[in-house]
């Protein structure tokens, strides 16, 4: 049996187990690489562990951690109570504002499971208040995590535009964007309109009833956090206002968009430069940010890249193509 099928079946076996037991995909990566790479291909470890991209790794800890910062402060609940307030009560703009609130993250940097684990339930607290459609809700914020999802500063797009370049395809970091916000628009309106959306536009709410908001917030896992000294904090209040630490937050944010795509310089050095900033301001509150890092899903990408190149080593690709041919 020859290396390219060895890669191929340790591949299927990977998949099976890592759909059986729940255990991480990047980890089974890791290990099919190892024992292919050494005894199927005869590599030492060194040219085993040189298909890992540092970057990607980087990005990924990088967004991740700034992201982290961000939801401890309070910010990524700031940015949901401002959008909710905007659309002036209209029921039926609160799930596009779930999607929008969604797409934002996710653009923004925040994986897609993190951006759906945090809007996903806010979302699904407004849409049992006020009669939505929880499967209209719920698909809402997945197809809004995925409508930002291939920005040219996301996860997804960094990964996706760097393949792309390094096996020498023509890319367009916007074409890829646009696409994928215009389908999961489009996508978002249809089930709008299948899901009961039409019956929803009739329906107001008062959208400057704070107490409300923010009950749908904690109902959903929101933080809202009161913090600081003076009142708010020794009596347990809500502080609604905008602190000082949230709008740094969304200043690092854009900085990091302006930055990374205008001077063209590597999103994971920029944004862990701004998390490690802010975590500077403001220590012992984000002391533990570093254990939000996306590490799940650093060891996925690390490990499937790991694979990835064991299997063109192998010649599995072109073995599969021109089997296919």
């Amino acid at each position: 049996m020859g290396p390219e099928w060895v890669a191929i079946i340790a591949l299927v076996a990977l998949f099976v187990v890592g759909t059986v037991l729940p255990i991480n995909m990047g980890a089974l990566a890791y290990v099919a690489a190892w024992l292919v790479g050494m005894y199927a291909l005869d590599l030492d470890e060194k040219e085993i562990l040189a298909g890992v991209s540092g970057d990607l790794i980087l990005t990924l800890i990088g967004v991740t951690y700034l992201f982290a910062i961000a939801r401890n402060n309070g910010t990524v609940d700031l940015i949901v109570r401002t959008a909710v307030r905007a659309v002036g009560g209209r029921v039926a703009l609160i799930p596009w504002v779930m999607f929008a609130v969604t797409a934002v993250l996710t653009g923004i940097g925040a994986v897609s499971p993190a951006a759906c684990a945090i809007i996903g339930p806010i979302a699904l607290g407004f849409a049992g208040r006020y009669g939505i459609s929880p499967l209209m809700m719920g698909m809402f914020v997945v197809h809004g995590a995925q409508a930002g999802g291939f920005s040219p500063i996301s996860i997804y797009g960094v990964i996706t535009n760097s393949v792309m370049e390094d096996a020498g395809l023509p890319s367009s970091e916007i074409t890829v964007f646009l696409a994928s916000l215009l389908v999961n628009t489009a996508m978002a309106a249809i089930l709008f309109v299948v899901l009961g959306g039409r019956k929803l536009m009739s329906m107001r709410v008062d959208p400057d009833d704070s107490d409300t908001l923010d009950e749908d917030l904690h109902r959903g896992g929101a933080t809202v956090p009161a913090r600081g000294t003076g009142a708010s904090a020794s009596t347990g209040t809500q502080a609604t206002g905008v602190r000082r630490d949230q709008v740094l937050t969304l200043l690092a944010f854009v900085g990091v968009a302006l930055i990374a795509l205008a001077f063209d310089k590597n999103i994971g050095f920029v944004s862990i430069t701004a998390a490690v900033l802010l975590a500077m301001l403001a220590p012992q509150e984000h002391k533990d940010a570093v254990r939000q890092i996306a590490w799940p899903t650093v060891l996925l990408v690390a490990g499937v890249s790991t694979y990835a190149t064991i299997l063109t080593t192998a010649g599995s690709p072109e073995f599969v193509g021109n089997w296919a041919a």
